[in-house]
């Protein structure tokens, strides 16, 4: 664990809690020092994990000298356990979000802080920065509780209430109290637009929500399907893939957070609180191999009705709209000084023609798989099938959002073949009517160009795009996606070239940039956890399934101490990028499904 009150926190030193509308992220010094309300894509109201100074945050800490900190969550859960251990004593912090039926009810944070052992002092304090640490705002006390008015347009309001004494200090919640051995107090922290919705008395907090939380998690737990040998480790992940997705909108982020830098000190700081179609096509692929058909039945609702625009993004906001714009927050000085600080996302309107093959083949899976698709849906998959049909010989900017370029990439390709190849087969399951001739025309064109076309004799592989040298990690969903059978010799010898050119170990690169800048942005970063798994089950699938195993192990061994990945590994060891991210999470999943199978098999 990290030294007590580190200057900066680092990124794999947090927890997420959330209530499948927002989430905040826990130190493991028990201070939440990053939440966006009311949505994920809002505005922040506590940022210190980008800004340390003024970004806002809610402690509490135990006054003893020299503790240590240890952080768990209650199994099958999302309720975080923070526990603070010094010769005074020991100390407890559980933090949960209730998640209620009602979808209107205000967000709330729930803070139990309790003496396992000794007679200790804590201090508690709540200071938020709304509107991204944009807006000032006033405090007052009103019932013993402490109100937060924002002074901006959203006027969000907050009530700090507790069962131990609270008072405002220079505009903030603050509260010092000492808890006798086995004693706990309570600290909630409600949320709202204008008012508090649900102005709650403590009473009903203390009574009920942590029951009613811990049940919801390990009901929704109990519906995997799983019984290979990783159960916990898939389970945080299933649970963290649903602590990002929208109950409400059946929509999901691909990380909570933005501007997590992929180089400190770099300007690789992107906003990932957006739902990507690639990103949300993959989890529900992931939820559906695990038994998860609700959240797939959810998404693919909030697909249907995008699909009835003119056209299918690549990316959206939560409930579903096209405000991005990228711009710097010029007032914070980001994750250890990583500027600029970036919300929106400029990628939203590149070109990628790979969003089609990935939300298709999650179609492909759940209507054969759990349940028939409607006929009003088959005519919507047309006509992103007649998109595909007329662009896939297309440049775009790729699954990796080139910024500077557009060129013939190998993963675009790709999956145009498999959004024709999945559409041509659940057109015949089903019956429906479809130009089925023209179609596998297509598909095999498609296949054709790209086994031909994106191959090099020189390097024995299929390459990053035409013309080029080197390999990109995404070329792995050649085999995931079956284009190649997995022991096929062009494909061993893609494998061996990946793992040369982009391997660190069990850790790979999604590419190299190169002395040319190829991503046109400066400097190099971690390495990406997903294409790491990605590589892992496409050795188990190539009959390398010993060492498959232990690189899976090696990877584990990277989460943090919560089992929670970021989107990369740096050269210490230490997260880089959006943390948690979704695309981490649903590979592990599908690497430990591959394994356990081959395995299985042997």
């Amino acid at each position: 664990m990290p030294k007590k009150n580190p200057e900066h926190a680092r990124i794999e030193d947090y927890g997420l809690i959330g209530n499948l509308k927002t989430v905040a992220l826990v130190s493991v010094e028990g201070s939440i020092d990053f939440m966006c309300y009311p949505a994920f894509d809002s505005p922040t109201v506590f940022a210190k994990l980008l800004d340390n100074k003024s970004g806002g945050s809610f402690a509490i800490f135990p006054q003893m000298d020299g503790y240590n900190t240890k952080q768990l969550y209650l199994p099958a859960t999302a309720v975080l356990l923070t526990r603070f251990f010094s010769e005074e004593g020991i100390a407890e912090v559980t933090d949960y979000m209730p998640v209620d039926d009602r979808m209107d009810k205000s967000n709330a944070i729930v803070r139990q802080v309790k003496t396992v052992r000794g007679n200790i002092t804590f201090r508690a304090k709540c200071a938020p920065a709304f509107n991204y640490a944009n807006a000032s705002h006033t405090c007052e006390m009103r019932d013993a509780g402490v109100y937060f008015n924002a002074n901006d347009a959203d006027g969000t309001v907050m009530r700090l209430i507790a069962d131990v004494p609270l008072q405002i200090k220079q505009n903030t919640g603050y509260a010092e109290f000492t808890l006798e051995q086995g004693k706990t107090a309570y600290l909630v922290l409600e949320c709202g637009k204008t008012q508090v919705e649900d102005e709650n008395p403590i009473e009903d907090y203390k009574k009920n929500t942590y029951q009613d939380t811990v049940d919801f998690w390990r009901k929704w737990s109990k519906k995997s399907s799983y019984k290979g040998r990783w159960t916990g480790t898939v389970n945080r992940s299933a649970i963290t893939l649903k602590l990002l997705t929208s109950r409400e909108q059946g929509s999901m982020v691909a990380a909570p957070t933005f501007s997590l830098p992929e180089l400190i000190g770099g300007g690789r700081n992107w906003d990932y609180r957006f739902m990507w179609i690639r990103d949300a096509a993959f989890t529900m692929y992931a939820f559906l191999r695990l038994g998860y058909t609700d959240e797939a039945t959810a998404f693919l609702e909030w697909i249907h009705d995008r699909c009835q625009e003119d056209k299918l993004y690549l990316m959206y906001t939560i409930d579903g709209g096209h405000d991005m714009t990228e711009q710097a927050l010029e007032h914070l000085s980001g994750y250890q000084n990583s500027k600029p600080v970036r919300i929106g996302n400029g990628a939203q309107d590149q070109y990628q023609l790979d969003i089609y093959g990935e939300l298709i083949d999650t179609i492909y899976i759940y209507n054969k798989q759990h349940s028939a698709i409607t006929f009003e849906f088959w005519e919507t998959i047309v006509k992103q099938v007649n998109v595909v049909i007329k662009q896939w010989k297309t440049a775009d900017h790729g699954i990796w959002e080139i910024r500077n370029t557009e060129k013939h990439f190998l993963h675009s390709r790709l999956m145009c073949w498999v959004a024709m190849d999945r559409a041509i087969k659940i057109g015949q399951h089903r019956s429906f009517p479809f130009p089925e001739n023209d179609w596998k025309k297509v598909r095999d064109d498609i296949y054709t160009d790209i086994y031909d076309n994106f191959w090099n004799d020189e390097i024995g592989a299929w390459v990053q795009h035409k013309g080029a040298k080197s390999v990109d990690a995404s070329v792995l969903l050649m085999s995931l996606m079956h284009f190649i059978a997995p022991r096929e010799p062009r494909w061993l010898s893609t494998l061996k070239v990946v793992e040369e050119q982009l391997g660190v170990d069990v850790l790979l690169y999604r590419y190299k940039n190169g002395e040319t800048s190829f991503d046109g942005l400066e400097g190099e970063e971690g390495t990406f956890n997903m294409c790491s798994f990605w590589y892992i089950e496409s050795l188990a699938k190539s009959g390398e399934v010993a060492k498959a195993l232990d690189s899976f192990e090696k990877m584990i061994g990277y989460a943090n101490h919560l089992g929670l990945f970021s989107e990369q590994i740096g050269h210490k060891a230490e997260h880089l990028g959006n943390f948690p991210q979704a695309f981490t999470h649903l590979a592990l999943i599908s690497a430990a499904l591959e394994i356990d199978k081959q395995m299985d098999r042997q």
